[in-house]
């Protein structure tokens, strides 16, 4: 379905759950699992995990997590694991229809397809969930088990059900075929060469897709979805005692597979020789190469607590390597756009160590040597004690952070781990327990400790290079003897150890003179008070400790790109990315971000049409670092030639080899098309970076962030009231103001009037269109109308899913976003796009016309709307456990003057809405709305 991948929830730094060459010792102690956790096994074979959680509250997440993946699939099942899991959702024993079936009952409680309901299938396992289920509802609960229980062994697997999702599939496979897959299965046949993984992709082949013999798909599923492959987790706000005795009941009646075949691990075979892949592709973006070298993972049953140190050492050096990369980045001009040198998990049972850079066309032989240049470096120096200093202290951070808000850890980050532990012995202890390990074993790994994992893992066994990039028969790509070559001269040639300067100074070395607050206002519909400052800055201040280890702090001022002149337009675009890499103060980013390493505080800028805005958050501990960066960011902006200079030339470099790209081809169609040609609206390509100036930038920076008494700033999160003062008034205070204050202006940047109609060829290699239609009209901005707007995004998702994705076959997935605009006028807009065989393109578009004609005729069936109300309301309760949903609140009052947190302005009108309101609603935004429709297209033959 549409996760590709594993939601991961440790910290920054160790988001991957990275594993290790097989060294960890055998006398390492057992990491104990988390008390938390009711977990068993089923006379049957099946294990359960049970976890009471309060994140979100009121909810509860299911999944069934198989040990069973395409590598299982003999060569006349290639993609029928993954067609299978499509197969879950397509009738069950006690879900055997599309109109009672599993999708239809579960959204009727707000739990919505693809994104509370979805699955993923992998190399090795196949993962199905229902997230965040409401947990008051009578029964549904059970209805949950029940459908886990299905999914476990009671697939109804029918002919005309097999059938019609070979369509779906097929559109997946059209979707997922972009330049970047296709290289890469040049490219992984040879890293996994001799194994299982390289004969297999998941998806599978388009003629096996659509033409196996129904019993295939049978044999794979009686053969491996049995319960000695299969776990149970149920994680959420519930009595977990009774969730146990409900699940040791339910399962325990499925029954077990007589001589079940053995589920065999797949290995990867070592190769002395250093293997070479050249792949090329007309569509591809870049230019890259990558050096690859494999080592085996420590073995399931070695995960103990040694493993854990092991892990540390892992994430230390990778942050160390991050650091030293991104420094090479920001100063002077490197032969290499970006890079990276790092340990990886990789597949299961194997990791990677991996050096790699992506280029400018010509200069693969460059940014190769630089890069290995760095990797050697470190293998031959280590690193330096303020760099391990730096990287233990922000890892340590990262983990204080990680266990304050351990009670806000939600419940499918849980499963998440469950689901490891199940399927390759993850440790999975609790916070608590990993939190003190991690503050016993981090400050006790040597330098020279970490320093010599490069020597054990570049090495010259296993080692496979990787050369991607355009097709062009004049580009010279970089050879396998070339690559050998840079290799062997960088290991032989005398490198520097790196140089590592750092200050200790504070980021404000002056007393600032501040300003007190001059009144008060209470804002009692939202327990929030607004001081104004003496120097006119106002800030609205409100308690919120949902998340205990958090703060935040925003702004914005009105006025925006809107007050500029067009020749700014290509600094403004660019100004909130550029302008952070300048630094700030007397520092350059390199020593600021140094100066940061073990705090939490970060702060951003950016314009947008019609506001300044600024955005930041902080731990409470680290809150004061975060003001002092606000009044820096304000008072003493840093403007950086030789930083202006390498991100300028990065951009550029990035947009060299975009114009293959079909995403790229269309974004800039879009731009044009949707503006009606607008002057102000430009391409993103070389030229628009050549025109970038340092000096503008400066210039407009300095006119834009300025004049504290025009902006509103907002603090909210768990500090105190007198904390929050205290700090405003110290440096929100000392900002400089001015007379006068700015008012954004209309531009007059419109949809064209009307309707247009196009299609664009473009040169693709796999047949595809992608349809793109935009309605817009002149519309009030008001609560009402917003919610209108929900509602209809909502009955539109499921109306499209139903009829162009289920009925039709006709696609993947389509997309849907209907919202409304304030600035610079008030309008309504709804767009609608999804990826298709161009065959067919043109009946597929007309169903998104005929069911928009449906809803203004007859207005939503009551079902329809039921399930789009009550999936709004459901997520609206979500939100509102969470700090940024006062932030939110607020600074929408403040933009908008309405008052979201009122029932009145939200849950009332929804509750209140009949089909009639919803067909009303319906006519209004379409009935007499300009329109964009546009066919992007493979060229015809």
């Amino acid at each position: 379905m549409n996760r590709t991948g594993r939601k991961l929830i440790l910290p920054t730094l160790i988001l991957v759950s990275l594993s290790i060459a097989g060294r960890a010792q055998n006398n390492g102690y057992a990491v104990p699992i988390d008390p938390e956790i009711r977990m068993g096994k089923l006379d049957n074979g099946m294990s359960y995990y049970i976890r009471q959680n309060k994140e979100p509250e009121k909810r509860a997440s299911f999944y069934i997590i198989q040990n069973v993946g395409a590598l299982l699939e003999n060569d006349t099942q290639d993609g029928l694991a993954h067609f299978l899991e499509h197969m879950a959702f397509n009738g069950t024993r006690h879900f055997p229809t599309k109109e009672k079936g599993i999708i239809s009952t579960l959204e009727k409680h707000g739990v919505a397809f693809g994104y509370n309901i979805n699955a993923y299938t992998a190399f090795n396992e196949t993962v199905y969930n229902i997230s965040n289920v409401p947990v008051d509802h009578p029964g549904l609960l059970d209805t949950c088990l029940l459908v886990l229980n299905d999914w476990s062994n009671y697939l109804l697997l029918t002919d005309e059900e097999i059938d019609a999702e070979r369509g779906v599939i097929t559109e997946e496979w059209r979707t997922r075929r972009t330049a970047q897959f296709r290289m890469n299965w040049q490219f992984l046949p040879v890293l996994l060469e001799g194994s299982r993984y390289a004969e297999r992709d998941i998806i599978g082949e388009l003629d096996v897709i659509q033409n196996f013999d129904y019993n295939s798909l049978r044999d794979f599923y009686n053969k491996w979805y049995r319960t000695d492959l299969q776990a149970i987790a149920v994680v959420g706000d519930f009595d977990p005692v009774l969730m146990e005795e409900k699940v040791i009941d339910m399962f325990s009646r499925i029954p077990a597979v007589d001589n079940p075949p053995d589920r065999p691990f797949f290995e990867v075979p070592e190769h002395d020789s250093t293997l070479y892949v050249l792949a090329t592709d007309r569509e591809a973006s870049q230019h890259a190469v990558d050096l690859y070298i494999k080592h085996r993972a420590v073995s399931p049953e070695n995960k103990n607590v040694d493993y854990l140190r092991e892990q540390y050492i892992i994430t230390l050096f990778n942050s160390m390597m991050s650091e030293r990369i991104d420094e090479l980045l920001q100063k002077g001009l490197p032969p290499f756009i970006m890079g990276s040198v790092s340990y990886s998990s990789f597949i299961r049972g194997y990791d990677v160590f991996s050096i790699g850079a992506s280029f400018r066309q010509g200069e693969g032989e460059k940014a190769f040597r630089a890069i290995y240049a760095e990797a050697e470096r470190v293998k031959r120096h280590g690193f330096t004690p303020g760099e391990l200093e730096r990287a233990k202290s922000k890892m340590l951070s990262n983990w204080e952070n990680y266990y304050r808000e351990r009670d806000k850890i939600d419940n499918d980050s849980r499963a998440d781990n469950i689901q490891q532990h199940f399927l390759i012995n993850e440790p999975l202890p609790s916070v608590e327990y990993e939190y003190q390990k991690v503050k016993e074993i981090v400050p006790d790994i040597s330098l020279e400790e970490i320093s010599s994992r490069a020597k054990q893992w570049i090495i010259d066994k296993n080692r496979v290079i990787f050369v991607q990039g355009p097709e062009g028969e004049d580009i010279d790509y970089l050879s396998r003897q070339q690559a050998l070559d840079i290799i062997e001269e960088i290991e032989n040639s005398e490198l520097t150890a790196y140089n590592d300067s750092a200050s200790s100074e504070s980021l404000i070395n002056k007393v600032l003179p501040g300003s007190e607050v001059s009144s008060t206002r209470e804002l009692a519909d939202f327990d929030a008070v607004e001081w104004t400052l003496g120097n006119g800055a106002k800030v609205v201040y409100r308690k919120a400790d949902y998340e205990k280890d958090n703060v935040s702090v925003n702004a914005f001022s009105f006025g925006g790109t809107s007050l500029i002149e067009d020749s700014f337009i290509p600094e403004a675009s660019l100004l909130s990315t550029i302008a952070l890499t300048y630094g700030a103060g007397e520092y350059d980013n390199i020593s600021l971000q140094k100066m940061l390493s073990g705090k939490k505080a970060s702060l951003s800028v950016s314009l947008s049409e019609v506001t300044e805005n600024i955005s930041g958050t902080a731990t409470p501990k680290d809150f004061e670092t975060l003001m002092q960066l606000l009044y820096l960011r304000f008072e003493e902006p840093r403007f950086d030639r030789e930083a202006h200079d390498a991100i300028t030339a990065r951009f550029k470099a990035l947009l060299e080899t975009m114009n293959n790209n079909p995403q790229k081809i269309m974004q800039d169609s879009l731009t044009l098309i949707m503006t009606a040609y607008h002057p102000r609206a430009r391409i993103l390509d070389e030229n628009y970076i050549d025109d970038i100036e340092f000096g503008k930038i400066k210039e407009l920076y300095l006119e834009r962030f300025r004049d504290a008494d025009d902006y509103t700033f907002f603090i909210v999160g768990n500090v105190s009231e007198d904390t929050a003062r205290i700090m405003a008034e110290k440096y929100i205070g000392s900002l400089t103001s001015h007379p006068g204050s700015e008012e954004w202006i209309d531009r007059g940047i419109r949809q064209p009037e009307g309707k247009i109609e196009k299609i664009i060829e473009m040169p693709l290699t796999v047949p595809k269109a992608t349809i793109v239609i935009n309605y817009s009209e002149d519309m009030e901005f008001n609560p009402y109308n917003r919610q209108a707007a929900r509602v209809i995004n909502g009955i539109l998702d499921i109306v499209y899913n139903e009829k162009i994705r289920e009925e039709e076959g006709g696609t993947y997935g389509v997309s849907t976003s209907v919202s409304l605009q304030q600035f610079p006028v008030q309008k309504a807009t709804a767009l609608v796009s999804f990826d298709c065989d161009p065959e067919r393109a043109a009946d597929l578009k007309s169903i998104v016309y005929s069911e928009i004609d449906k809803l203004m005729e007859k207005g939503p069936d009551r079902e329809y709307l039921d399930k789009a109300v009550n999936n709004i309301l459901k997520n609206r309760e979500e939100s509102q456990q969470h700090n940024s949903y006062w932030m939110s609140a607020l600074y929408t009052y403040y933009m908008s003057g309405i008052n979201y947190d009122d029932p009145a302005n939200y849950e009332d009108i929804l509750k209140g809405f009949t089909a009639e309101d919803i067909r009303k609603a319906a006519v209004a935004f379409f009935k007499d709305a300009d329109v964009v429709d546009i066919v992007f297209k493979s060229e015809e033959d």
